[in-house]
């Protein structure tokens, strides 16, 4: 199912107001997430967050360890006054191994703890979406009980099946979809949220409403934007280039990062998956400190 995606109208924060991020270079709220540099991770580490540095950016998100361990990531971090503050795993980690990840994440320094995909062929569907549950659940309360650390899921788009029928009376709601079945049947003490507002737009959604409807359940964002003309769907997938710069795209930042403003989000990761990131990131960077509220 093809939806077209038609450009939202932009507004503007007023010009006069205070600044959504600072320029102060150990501002944490804002953040990268390494698989924005994912290719330089692998060759070099440290140089890699020298350059993150340089752009004035300390926090960071790792979704991966390149090769290397936690230890050696918190040491280059420590060495450079940078930090850690979410670590990304895959699914089968946390259901094999969440006592290690736990271990990671905590040597990393950081807070949260993040899976971005449900295994899963073809359409999502009810009964995973109850599986999901369940594991989530599981999964939030170990880390949350034994480690300290809080569990996020980070949305991907196909996640926005329309809700079936047999369970449509126990989510409450407009248009509700298998995303709102997740958020509602998860326990808040131990399941929050990371909205990666591309793939919250792709499928159709409006971003800003997602977070108005559940303010205290999103802890943490990933900010990207759409090329123009680009059309979405529920795959879930879309090429890598077209990740283009903050402000340039589809996606009505201002609305989508005011909302999210007067929500629980903590931290918000820049993530820009296509091969332009020497242009683009510098470009985005800049956009989202000059925005003002």
């Amino acid at each position: 199912m093809a939806l077209l995606l038609g450009g939202i109208a932009s507004t503007t924060f007023a010009q006069k107001g205070k600044p959504l991020f600072t320029d102060k270079a150990n501002d944490l709220k804002l953040g990268m997430v390494s698989y924005t540099y994912r290719k330089s991770f692998q060759k070099d580490v440290g140089a890699t967050l020298d350059t993150i540095k340089a752009l004035g950016i300390t926090n960071m998100e790792f979704s991966n360890l390149f090769g290397r361990t936690a230890k050696d990531i918190r040491a280059m971090l420590d060495e450079r006054g940078m930090r850690c503050t979410s670590f990304g795993v895959g699914y089968p980690d946390l259901e094999n191994k969440i006592g290690e990840v736990a271990s990671n994440a905590k040597t990393l320094g950081a807070e949260f703890v993040r899976v971005a995909w449900i295994p899963h062929k073809g359409d999502f569907t009810l009964d995973l979406a109850k599986k999901t549950v369940e594991d989530f659940n599981r999964f939030g309360k170990t880390l949350k009980d034994e480690h300290g650390l809080t569990f996020c899921y980070h949305n991907h788009g196909f996640e926005f099946q329309p809700v079936p029928a047999e369970v449509a009376s126990e989510v409450k709601g407009k248009d509700v979809t298998l995303f709102d079945y997740i958020v509602q049947k998860t326990d808040p003490k131990y399941v929050s949220f990371e909205m990666d507002v591309l793939w919250t737009f792709f499928p159709g959604k409006n971003p800003a409403e997602i977070l108005k409807r559940y303010p205290n359940r999103f802890k943490l964002m990933h900010v990207k934007d759409l090329k123009k003309g680009v059309q979405g769907n529920l795959s879930g997938g879309t090429p890598v280039e077209n990740d283009v710069a903050l402000g340039t795209g589809q996606l009505d930042l201002p609305t989508i990062l005011k909302a999210a403003d007067k929500s629980s989000i903590k931290y918000y990761y820049i993530e820009d998956e296509s091969p332009n990131i020497n242009t683009q990131v510098p470009i985005s960077i800049a956009y989202l400190r000059s925005l003002r509220m």
